[in-house]
């Protein structure tokens, strides 16, 4: 007996389904409607095709399904946000409302690095709004210290994939707060780049070289310079 026969029926269903809906045309309205009851290629194909934000409703259909859902939905719906951000200037003042700005957080330490990546770029072009930049780089802080919580509990018997995911977490916090530093206060992000520098994955190290080339921290930068890996000093020789 084949147990993942239901799985694999599913999954050629769902492929079928997104071919055929990749190739028709839908009004804005059946979009919006595929976004809030659609399946999982139904969410897909109608973020993709997604036209135009004209109003927060608009933003909303789209913000909802950024996560918490299949992750292919998630990562359909980063690339359209970023694709809209990119090109349409009134997409920008939208998403940059307050009530999005958790969700961007959430987004931005995604398990898939595609998504990361996308909405790391993404609120670089939200900071148009004072307190939508306020309330995201507060929720980063707050995650960049439940991550060093979660590193400073863990001993050597715990799986590597559990230390991973806090270390991906943090990598994904530090790329983003390195374009939202100047909102938060200095002496907190002081605090963050010391622990990054404490850190044994070298890319977090990297990354809090690059903050504080940015921002210069002359401490952390003095310590960051000799550091033992080529890729954190190449931060400061690649800026000469």
């Amino acid at each position: 007996m084949n147990l993942n026969t239901g799985f694999y029926k599913d999954l050629d269903t769902n492929f079928e389904q997104a071919f055929l809906m990749s190739e028709k045309d839908f009004s804005h309205t059946e979009l919006l409607s595929m976004l809030e009851d659609g399946n999982i290629p139904q969410k897909q194909i109608a973020a993709l095709k997604f036209d135009k934000v004209e109003n927060l409703n608009d933003a909303r259909a789209l913000i909802r399904n950024l996560t918490g859902c299949d992750g292919k939905i998630r990562e359909a719906v980063a690339l359209k946000i970023n694709r809209l951000l990119i090109e349409d200037e009134k997409a920008g003042e939208i998403f940059a409302h307050p009530e999005f700005a958790p969700i961007f957080a959430d987004a931005v330490i995604d398990i898939n690095a595609n998504i990361c990546r996308l909405i790391a770029d993404s609120v670089c072009m939200l900071k148009i709004n004072s307190e939508f930049s306020k309330i995201y780089t507060n929720k980063i802080i707050q995650f960049s210290q439940e991550a060093f919580d979660e590193l400073d509990k863990f001993i050597f018997r715990d799986k590597k994939y559990v230390i991973n995911k806090q270390i991906f977490k943090l990598y994904w916090v530090l790329e983003t707060l390195k374009d939202f530093c100047e909102i938060a206060d200095r002496e907190i992000v002081l605090e963050i780049l010391k622990k990054s520098c404490e850190q044994k994955e070298y890319t977090i190290r990297e990354k809090a070289a690059q903050i504080a080339l940015k921002y210069d921290f002359k401490d952390i930068l003095a310590t960051l310079k000799q550091d033992e890996n080529y890729y954190v000093r190449a931060v400061f020789l690649n800026h000469q």
